[in-house]
C-alpha cells in the first residue's frame, strides 16, 4: 500500500499548491461574500466532493484520458466557466434581495442545500487547477510494484481533501464573517453581494481562459 513517506511527500506539495488561491477558493469566497456562512460551508463540501471525484476518474484511468485530449480538457474547462458565470449573474441580480434573505428566519429546505452541495460539485469537478494537478503529479507518488493502484491513488487523494476542507473552511468563515459587518447596511451588503457574484463572473472568465499546462 502507499507509504508513510509517500504520504507526506504527497501533502507537502498538496499544501503548496492549495495555499494558492484557485478556482474552488474564489468560489467558496464569491458564495460566502454573496450568501453567507451556510451557503459557503455547503460549497466547500460539494468542491470536495467534486475534487474527489476527479482523484477517482485519474485512479481508474478517465483522468488520462482528460488530460491527453485537448478537446475533452477544453470541453470539461467551459462547462465549469460557464456554470460560474450563471452564478454569478444569479448573484448579481438578486443583490437587492439579500437583506431579506439575511432577515427571513431559517426555513431553507434540504433541497436548497442539496442545490448548493451540487453547484460545488460541479465546480470542483469542472475546475482545471485540481485537474492538471491529480492527472500529472497524483500517479507520481504511487508505488506501482505494491499493485492496488487505483486503491492507492484514491487513498492519496484523501490527503488534498483533507487539507482543503480545512484551508476552503477557513476562508468561507472569514469572507462570511466579513459580509456580517457587510449587513448591518442595506447599501453595504446589496455592494458585497454584488461583489461576490462579479467575482464569480470573473472567475468564470479566469477559468476559460486558463491553457493546459503542455
Amino acid at each position: 500500500m502507499v507509504s508513510t513517506g509517500s504520504i507526506l511527500a504527497f501533502a507537502a506539495m498538496s499544501l503548496l499548491v492549495i495555499v494558492i488561491p484557485g478556482p474552488s477558493v474564489l468560489f467558496v469566497i464569491g458564495r460566502a461574500l454573496a450568501h453567507g456562512r451556510r451557503v459557503a460551508l455547503a460549497t466547500v463540501l460539494g468542491n470536495l466532493l467534486g475534487s474527489y471525484l476527479l482523484v477517482i476518474a485519474v485512479a481508474w484511468g478517465l483522468g488520462a484520458l482528460v488530460e491527453s485530449s485537448a478537446t475533452v480538457f477544453v470541453g470539461v474547462k467551459l462547462a465549469g466557466a460557464v456554470y460560474l458565470g450563471y452564478l454569478g449573474v444569479q448573484a448579481f441580480r438578486h443583490r437587492k434581495e439579500m437583506r431579506a434573505a439575511t432577515m427571513a428566519a431559517p426555513t431553507d429546505e434540504p433541497r436548497s442545500d442539496l442545490r448548493t452541495v451540487l453547484d460545488g460539485i460541479l465546480v470542483g469537478v469542472t475546475n482545471p487547477k485540481g485537474l492538471v494537478f491529480f492527472a500529472a503529479v497524483l500517479p507520481q507518488f504511487v508505488n506501482h510494484s505494491a499493485g492496488r493502484v487505483p486503491l492507492q491513488m484514491m487513498v492519496l487523494g484523501l490527503v488534498p481533501v483533507a487539507i482543503g476542507m480545512i484551508t476552503d473552511t477557513l476562508w468561507g468563515l472569514g469572507a462570511a464573517a466579513a459580509r456580517s459587518w457587510f449587513a448591518r447596511s442595506d447599501r453595504r451588503l446589496s455592494m458585497v453581494g454584488g461583489a461576490g457574484g462579479i467575482a464569480m463572473i470573473g472567475l468564470g472568465v479566469t477559468v476559460a481562459a486558463t491553457g493546459r499546462a503542455d
